[in-house]
């Protein structure tokens, strides 16, 4: 069973919301990640990525690598959403729960092409 609907037109001017966590990071036992991108994905918005990062410190001014020499067991996660102001700003209260320690950006985008693939 899945859980999807069809989305709303995408294309125009949108909001990019990224959020900065550790890859540690946990909410009620799953990675933190993992969490938000379900929680988006019950709220049925556009979609979601989550980029992985190779190195970077946050808050705490620790430096987090994958080098061999300094492997780091939490390394920089990045979730990036496109969607309406008012759908992210509407889930905002939800994150500051989730969210121990990170940062969250918003910015305005232009969409100029959101589809699905053709299904072969």
């Amino acid at each position: 069973m899945t859980d999807t609907k069809p989305h709303e037109k995408l294309e125009g001017e949108r909001t990019l919301m990224r959020i900065h966590l550790g890859e540690s990071d946990k909410w009620h036992g799953k990675p933190l990640a993992e969490a938000i991108v379900e929680m988006l994905r019950k709220e049925h918005f556009s979609g979601a990525t989550v980029l992985r990062g190779v190195a970077g410190f946050g808050g705490s001014s620790v430096y987090h690598t994958d080098s061999i020499l300094h492997l780091s067991r939490d390394l920089p996660i990045v979730v990036e959403v496109i969607e309406t102001q008012e759908r992210i700003e509407a889930i905002l209260p939800r994150l500051d729960e989730m969210i121990e320690g990170g940062l969250i950006t918003l910015e305005k985008v232009r969409v100029i092409l959101y589809r699905a693939a053709k299904k072969k």
